[in-house]
Order: structure tokens, then sequence, then C-alpha cells
């Protein structure tokens, strides 16, 4: 049976062989007669149109060959094969090159990839990103004359419309401590008149300690300017709300007793005196991030930011009898200058 098949096949190669030769004779002998100056000239023919005909077997001799089991159907080997999908496959199997139709069916087009789901924006980045980090800041301006650097804690959160553009809901705390000849100043406001304030034991103060801090929550657009596979720089701005506190304090002792009755002494700063401030702020800065793998999205950062808060100052008062209006710290009410220096983990 293989060799019956085998033997079709070669007659219907040799059949179309034999066409092809006959039209491309056919053609040349035209062609010659037409340059001859022939004058009977002969209609065009279509190589499309013979290719289309059915083949005239009755030319081939096949009175050798056995067709009573011959599958003349195109052989599967010989079918079109592809991977592409059923779509392609029926429009090339059902192709017809007739009339009317001068060049094969057009290939699919492939854009580029779209990741668009419920946690990543169409080019591939994450839709959200959180972030946490610590490190010093720096006070400046007139908050530098009488403050000192600290430290500071970062942390937030945000939505990234795409690889460049964000906007992130961050809170911070930025702690300060206040330098030793402002404290020295206060001590001596503080035990003289007319305020007298006094120690746990009826004594004048000796001595005081302070620290101030600003918690703030803002709002911070961010964009990322460029972008590597491991590397990447952004610039940040933003504005929100922020809070601010002095604190100071005098030694003490404490006093502690257990269950039993037993009852032990410990040494604590007790906090006699205190400020705050509301404002309005903004901030900006610029931060480098480092992608140790290819294949996490985790990053570390670096920034530094500039922050500047819109206090309403107070003036230097000692309030009534009641000390109602006390303000020997009139530095906490003026505005903010400081820069925060942060590093943390971006995921």
């Amino acid at each position: 049976m293989h060799t019956t098949i085998s033997k079709n096949r070669l007659h219907l190669f040799i059949g179309h062989t034999a066409a092809i030769a006959l039209l491309a004779a056919g053609t040349l002998g035209v062609q010659a007669q037409q340059s001859a100056g022939t004058t009977q000239s002969l209609p065009p023919i279509s190589f499309k149109t013979s290719l289309a005909a059915p083949i005239d077997i009755s030319r081939i001799d096949i009175s050798k060959t056995d067709l009573s089991n011959a599958d003349l159907s195109t052989p599967d080997d010989l079918k079109y094969s592809s991977s592409t999908g059923s779509a392609e496959l029926a429009n090339v199997e059902n192709f017809n090159i007739g009339a009317g139709e001068d060049q094969p069916p057009p290939r699919r087009r492939y854009g580029r990839p779209n990741y668009n789901d419920s946690h990543t924006n169409s080019d591939g980045s994450a839709k959200y990103s959180f972030f946490v980090g610590g490190g010093f800041t720096m006070p400046t301006s007139d908050m530098g004359k009488s403050l000192s650097t600290s430290y500071n804690i970062q942390a937030g959160g945000g939505r990234n419309f795409n690889k460049k553009v964000g906007v992130m809901l961050q809170f911070d705390w930025d702690n300060f401590g206040i330098q030793t000849n402002t404290l020295n100043a206060l001590l001596g406001i503080y035990d003289g008149p007319p305020l007298f304030f006094e120690d746990q034991n009826g004594n004048p103060l000796s001595q005081i300690s302070g620290s101030s801090h600003i918690w703030s929550f803002t709002v911070d657009p961010i964009f990322n300017f460029y972008n590597s596979d491991s590397k990447g720089a952004y610039v940040v701005a933003g504005a929100g709300f922020y809070h601010k506190t002095a604190t100071f304090s005098t030694p003490a002792i404490g006093q502690e007793c257990d269950f039993f009755g037993n009852c032990f002494q410990f040494q604590v700063n007790q906090a006699f005196d205190s400020y705050t401030s509301n404002a309005l702020g903004v901030n900006g800065g610029i931060g480098l991030t480092y992608k140790l793998s290819h294949f996490s999205g985790t990053k570390f950062y670096a920034e530094a930011r500039f922050i500047h808060t819109f206090n309403s100052a107070r003036s230097f008062s000692f309030g009534d009898q009641n000390l109602n209006g006390l303000n020997v710290f009139p530095q906490n009410s003026v505005d903010s200058n400081y820069i925060p220096i942060t590093f943390g983990v971006r995921f």
C-alpha cells in the first residue's frame, strides 16, 4: 500500500512539472512569434489560473499503476503545520489562489506585552509599593541655633501609576536634641523670678534636660526619572500636616512597690514644662534605589529631603500667676527648617 501511495505522489509531481513546462514553452513561443512580427496576438496567459486548473492526467501513462486503492487527497505530511493556533491553521488550509487574491493573508501583529491586573500596571510595574526606613535629621536656620541632630523614622506606601509616576502617603518622626547652651539659659529662667521652679524635694532645679520632635503625615508625588535593571533615581515633593513638640524635664527619684509590699526607688526624668505647635508644611528631595536581584521587587533606598513648616510664632512670656500662657521657649513656635537623611527598603 505504501509503495502505491508513493507512486501516486511521484505521478502527481511529474504531472505538475509537465504542466509548468508546457506553460513555459507556450509562453516562450508566443513571445517569439510576437518578436518575429506575427500579426496574430494571443490572449495573455494567467499563471495563477493555470496552477489552479485541474491536471489532465490522461497524458500520463498510468497503465502500469493500480489506482483502485489510491488515496488522491492531500497527504498528511504535506499539510500546513503551525503552532500559532487553530485560527491561523484554518486560514492557511482554506487559502485559495484565485482571482483577486494577490498575496497570502496578513500575519498576526504582536504588540507590547500587557501585564495589567489587580497588582500590576500594563508596563510591568507594581501598582502598590510600601517603604520603611530610618536615619538622622539635621536642623537648619533658626532651628539649628537651639536644636541638635538626632534620629528619624519613616514609613508609608502608595499607588504607582506606571514605572515613572506614583503618589505616596507617608508618616515621619523626626527627633532633635536641645543644645547645652540653650538648656543652661533656660535653667536660669526657671530658677529665677518670677517662676522659681523647684524639684520634688523643694529645692531649685539643679539641672534640666530636653528633647524635641516633629511628627507628620504628608502626601508625596514621586517621579522616577532613571530606571535600570538594578539602579534607580527619583525626585519627591509633597505637603502635609506637621506637629512639633518640645519637652523639658529634671532628674527625680521614683518609687515602685510590688505585690508583697516591697518597694524600691529608681531615678527618672520628670517632665515639668512642654510646648506644642501645629502647622502645614512642604517637603522636597531626591533619592537613589538599588535592587540586589533582578527577580525581586525589593529595593534599598537612600534619600535626602528639605522640609519647611509654616508655624505661627508666639512671643516670650512668663504668663499669669497660674503660669497660663507661659512661653519661655518661643523657638518651638517659629518656622521649622530641617533635612532628614533616610535609608530604608521599598517593596
